[in-house]
């Protein structure tokens, strides 16, 4: 394995780790917000009282920090996929604290993720290297990428303007399709600040580098947005199933973008390219049996709903 890939291995594993406990905490405390106020997925914003919801906060910045580091010196062929290791410890956790059941297929699910996380790592292709911003700016404006962009971009205005009103609250595809969509823009972008910051600290400073701050305006558009809607997804459904799916959505998109704009496999063999993709789908297969095995979130009970209850046992009685 290149140098660069083992630490960016490194990173990602302890991201994860991080990640997936953020998952959990957060759910923790928008559940306790939504019990005395309005919920996130009605357009409340009362988890932002909740001190265990910044706790989930803080985790999840210290993973995407360490996603961050990771993203400079190895390729988001081998970042992104290592992903797959949050929705294990999140399933875990998710057993333990929240009492959404992990099943003996669920442990398989878990298990085809490592394997499928080992096989992307072993053939991962070793990261481009690039000597200044402008080099990345000259990758982003390609024809291939603005034309990924400009679908990106359509994509999630449909989806927030005309799906969310009419299917958020039932499906969803809606607020993960918004998170891994922008999430494979915030990668890029992301990406790109990473080795801006690294050429600086090298000695070459893209501070004054309009390109630089382009990258950052984009990103942290794309993280509020992000965040938005996954907090609106883990308030709405089941934490178990919200995770697997939105690691395979953003995985995905994530993986294309970086195809286009990085061109991660060029130079690379049909061997390792088939190796890297059979991996990726290894994992995929493991979410889906992890989500497939686990308990739906129990709806709320409605006040119509608690009154025919009561109505039906005072008859039974």
């Amino acid at each position: 394995m290149y140098t660069g890939n083992l630490l960016g291995f490194g990173l990602a594993v302890s991201s994860s780790a991080f990640i997936g406990s953020s998952f959990i905490i957060k759910k923790k405390g928008l559940q306790r917000a939504g019990a005395c106020g309005t919920r996130a997925r009605s357009g409340g914003y009362g988890y932002l009282l909740e001190p265990l919801w910044w706790i989930g906060m803080l985790t999840m910045v210290v993973g995407e920090f360490a996603n961050f580091i990771a993203y400079i010196y190895a390729p988001a062929v081998l970042v992104t996929p290592l992903g797959a290791l949050s929705i294990i410890v999140s399933a875990v956790l998710a057993h333990f604290l929240l009492n959404e059941k992990l099943r003996r297929m669920g442990i398989l699910g878990c298990v085809l993720c490592i394997v499928g996380s080992t096989v992307i790592v072993l053939h991962a292709p070793a990261e481009h290297s690039i000597s200044s911003v402008e080099e990345i700016w000259d990758l982003a404006t390609q024809p291939t990428f603005l034309l990924y962009t400009a679908s990106a971009i359509a994509v999630v205005m449909v989806l927030v303007l005309y799906c969310e009103p009419r299917y958020g609250q039932t499906n969803m595809l809606v607020y993960i399709g918004v998170c891994s969509i922008n999430g494979s823009l915030t990668v890029m972008s992301v990406k790109a600040i990473g080795i801006a910051i690294k050429l600086t600290l090298e000695g070459s400073s893209q501070v004054a580098s309009y390109q630089t701050w382009i990258f950052v305006m984009v990103a942290v558009t794309c993280i509020i947005t992000q965040l938005n809607y996954l907090n609106k997804a883990l308030d709405t459904f089941n934490t178990a199933v919200v995770s697997p799916i939105y690691y395979a959505m953003f995985t995905s998109f994530t993986i294309l973008a970086s195809a286009i704009m990085f061109k991660d496999w060029s130079g690379q063999s049909a061997s390792t390219i088939i190796s890297v993709l059979c991996g990726f789908m290894t994992v995929l297969s493991g979410t889906m049996i992890l989500h497939s095995t686990r308990e739906p979130d129990q709806q709320p009970v409605s006040g119509l709903g608690r009154e025919k209850v009561y109505t039906r046992v005072k008859a039974d009685t």
